[in-house]
């Protein structure tokens, strides 16, 4: 798989996005000016210690999820993103809670902050969202010795802030972009994100990654995304781009799929989403892939 940084970018003509961008250079890490996080504690013999990112991804609240790991890779992804234990993390979109179930607790005993911004509720909003989000409530308030206090705000049409503005130390957007593109809302979420952001704050994002040579679709039906298109919304926010992994890249991905990503796991239709399940529907090679091939990026708010 080629670097990222040496794929050609699509040139982008949506809704007031610059066209013509040919490469975005990688820029250097300035300096928050902040006091220094608190280091965590190092391993020992009888496992991670309480506290440490390590003691939050092995976490046995973790049990029906953990399976994923191989895939998800959360350790470092979040090691990636500059994640430390005193940070406050805004999560956009948090779902069902797969990255709230380390970050809370990881921050709670960090004397951090989690923000989760799920999906804004109310009259005229899709039923199984709402539905997600009382779950998520439920659950994640329900247990504040594990979990802290976790601050629940909303991101959508018309949201206005998702926290205190220039407060969060890292903003999260795990594939969820295909979904903002699709709803028309995309570039208010990178400009939500920047808003939330202190200066020196940093921006991570996972997505599914589609492919250089294939045309971008606007609505990105199938879930997948250009890394050089998501790199040109995120500096038409203001944000520099900081550096790309490939940690979560998975080549035997070729994003060619019945129903687009959610034919691969963790969704594994068989039907177009709303259709019956079919039982016929031979799953042999997409569940050979595993998880979708994705872009792991770092944006940068300037000082």
């Amino acid at each position: 798989m080629s670097d990222p940084s040496e794929r050609r970018p699509f040139l982008a003509s949506r809704r007031g996005l610059m066209s013509g961008v040919a490469t975005l250079g990688l820029l250097a890490v300035a300096g928050c000016g902040r006091k220094e996080k608190t280091a965590e504690p190092p391993a020992t013999a009888d496992g991670p210690p309480k506290g440490s990112l390590e003691w939050a991804v092995a976490g046995p609240w973790r049990a029906q999820d953990k399976v994923r790991d191989a895939d998800r890779h959360p350790m470092g992804t979040l090691r990636f993103f500059g994640l430390q234990p005193r940070m406050k993390v805004v999560e956009f979109w948090p779902g069902s809670g797969w990255w709230t179930e380390i970050l809370a607790p990881y921050l709670a005993e960090g004397d951090g902050g989690y923000v989760a911004a799920g999906f804004q509720t109310g009259p005229g909003a899709d039923p199984s969202q709402t539905q997600l989000t009382a779950a998520f409530q439920k659950r994640f308030t329900g247990d504040r010795p594990l979990y802290g206090e976790i601050e629940l705000s909303a991101f959508g049409p018309t949201s206005v802030l998702v926290t205190e503005a220039g407060t969060a130390d890292l903003v999260l957007f795990m594939r969820n972009i295909h979904a903002w593109m699709a709803a028309g809302i995309v570039e208010k979420a990178f400009a939500d994100a920047y808003s939330a952001l202190r200066p020196g704050g940093v921006l991570g994002v996972e997505q599914h990654r589609l492919g250089p040579e294939a045309d971008q679709d606007p609505a990105a039906a199938s879930g997948y995304v250009q890394e050089a298109f998501v790199r040109q919304l995120g500096a038409e926010a203001g944000f520099a781009f900081v550096a790309a992994s490939e940690i979560n890249a998975n080549e035997r991905d070729d994003k060619d799929h019945a129903f687009g990503v959610d034919t691969l796991a963790p969704q594994r239709l068989t039907a177009p989403r709303g259709s019956p399940p079919d039982p016929l529907f031979d799953r042999t090679e997409y569940d050979e892939i595993g998880e979708s091939d994705r872009m792991t990026l770092k944006f940068r708010k300037p000082e």
